[in-house]
C-alpha cells in the first residue's frame, strides 16, 4: 500500500523511476508459529486481523495470517508439513523477512523491465483469479534470500489476495498509531554493498540518496557502513548496510552470524505522533532499546526548537534529529526473535528526509550493551 508525500524533494529526483512503485503493499515473514506470531503483533503493536489462506482455504502445505494496521500490512506464513521451503527458510534463519511486495500498475512489465537489466527471476508473471477479479504477480531475488514481488491488482476488488478469505476475530485490541512503512533495512556481508546497491541502481532504477561510512557510524568498539537506496518519489527506501573494522563485533556482524546470511535487519513503522504510540507500545509490553539521560542534556542545544516535551521524550527513550528539512523522532525495539536478528524502528518524521545521522552513535552504543549481556560483543 503506497505511503504519501507532498512533493519530490530534490535528492530523490536522482533516480530514473523506469518502474513506477506505487508503494509497499505488504511484508511477509516466514515464522514457525504464525498463529501465535498474529497474536503477538496484534497484541503488542496493536495491529488487526484482516485476512486468512490455510487448510481451511484449501492450503495443504501452509498457513498465513495478514494484519493490518492503516496502510501496512504484514503477511505470517508457517509451513503446515516438514521439507517445505518455508521451513527450510526458518531452520536456516529463523523467523524473518522473506517478501517485501511492492505495489505496481504492471507486474508483468516490472518483471521483464527488471530481468531485462540483469534481474534473477524469483517466478514469472502468474495471473491469480478468484469471483473478485485477478490479481498479476511476478518476483525477482535481492540480498540473501530476500525477494520482491510485483503485485498488480488494479482489476481486483477482493480483500487481499486470490486464495485468502477475510479473518474474522473478536480479539482485535486497538491501534497504536502506526500508518506506513517508512524503510526497510537490510544488512549484507562485507564486500556486498555496492554489489546491492547497484542492483537497486541499475535493475531498479533507485537513486543513492545518502551514504554513511565507519566514521559516521562507529563506537569505541565496533563499526559499520551503510548506503541508502530510494526511488524517484521516496516511498520505497532501503538503507544497506555491512560491516566494518571494529575492535569486537558489530551489530551487523551478529546479525549475519546468527540470521545465517543476508536479510532484513529491521522494518521502519511511521507514525503521527511518536509520544502517544511508544507510551502504547511500552504498555503492551513493547521492549525498546534504553538510552542514558545523559544523551537529553544537550539536545535542544544540538537540535533546536521542537514541538514534543522534551521530558516525556526523555522518559520512553526517544531520539531526535535534525536535517535541512526538519527533524525526526525515532525509537528502536530490542530485538524480537529468540535469534539477535530483526528488530522494529517507530518514526515519526517533521520534515526530515534523513535516517537519524545525529543518533547513530548513542543508538549502537545502546546496541552494544545488548550484545554485551548476550554474550557476542
Amino acid at each position: 500500500m503506497s505511503t504519501t508525500t507532498t512533493s519530490t524533494p530534490k535528492i530523490f529526483k536522482q533516480a530514473q523511476d523506469f518502474m513506477p512503485l506505487k508503494g509497499t503493499d505488504y511484508v511477509e515473514l516466514y515464522v514457525s508459529n504464525a498463529k501465535q506470531a498474529a497474536h503477538y503483533f496484534k497484541t503488542a503493536f496493536g495491529f488487526q486481523s484482516f485476512a486468512y489462506a490455510g487448510l481451511e482455504t484449501g492450503l495443504r502445505d501452509k498457513e498465513s495470517y495478514v494484519l493490518a494496521q492503516n496502510k501496512i500490512r504484514i503477511v505470517l506464513s508457517s509451513p503446515l508439513r516438514s521439507g517445505t521451503l518455508i521451513g527450510k527458510h526458518i531452520d536456516a534463519h529463523g523467523d524473518g523477512v522473506k517478501v517485501i511486495a511492492l505495489l505496481v500498475d504492471d507486474a508483468t512489465y516490472a518483471y521483464d523491465t527488471a530481468m531485462a537489466r540483469g534481474a534473477t527471476s524469483y517466478f514469472p508473471p502468474q495471473v491469480e483469479e478468484d469471483k473478485d477479479g485477478l490479481v498479476i504477480r511476478s518476483g525477482i531475488h535481492t540480498y540473501g534470500e530476500v525477494v520482491h514481488i510485483f503485485v498488480e491488482r488494479k482489476d481486483y476488488q477482493g480483500l487481499f489476495l486470490p486464495g485468502y478469505k477475510a479473518w474474522e476475530s473478536h480479539y482485535n485490541p486497538p491501534t497504536t498509531g502506526l500508518n506506513y512503512v517508512d524503510h526497510m533495512v537490510g544488512n549484507v556481508q562485507l564486500g556486498e554493498m555496492d554489489k546491492c546497491v547497484d542492483f537497486y541502481k541499475n535493475v531498479m532504477g533507485f537513486a543513492q540518496i545518502l551514504s554513511f561510512d565507519d566514521n559516521d557510524i562507529s563506537t569505541e568498539y565496533t563499526a559499520l557502513m551503510s548506503k541508502v537506496m530510494s526511488n524517484g518519489d521516496g516511498k520505497i527506501k532501503f538503507p544497506i548496510n555491512e560491516p566494518a573494522d571494529g575492535i569486537k563485533k558489530s551489530q551487523v556482524e551478529e546479525y549475519l552470524e546468527f540470521y545465517e546470511g543476508a536479510g532484513v535487519q529491521h522494518i521502519a513503522l511511521a507514525t503521527n505522533d511518536i509520544i502517544s504510540t511508544v507510551t502504547n507500545l511500552k504498555s503492551r509490553g513493547v521492549e525498546f532499546l534504553n538510552i542514558p539521560s545523559t544523551y537529553y542534556d544537550e539536545l535542544e542545544g544540538r537540535v533546536g526548537q521542537i514541538d514534543e516535551d522534551i521530558a516525556s521524550l526523555k522518559d520512553l527513550g526517544v531520539l531526535v534529529d535534525r536535517d535541512d528539512d526538519g527533524y525526526l523522532l525515532q525509537i528502536f525495539t530490542k530485538t524480537v526473535n529468540p535469534r539477535p536478528t530483526m528488530f522494529f524502528e517507530i518514526i515519526q518524521r517533521k520534515g526530515a528526509r534523513s535516517f537519524g545521522k545525529g543518533n547513530f552513535k548513542a543508538l549502537f552504543e545502546a546496541i552494544e550493551r545488548e550484545q554485551e549481556i548476550r554474550g557476542t560483543l
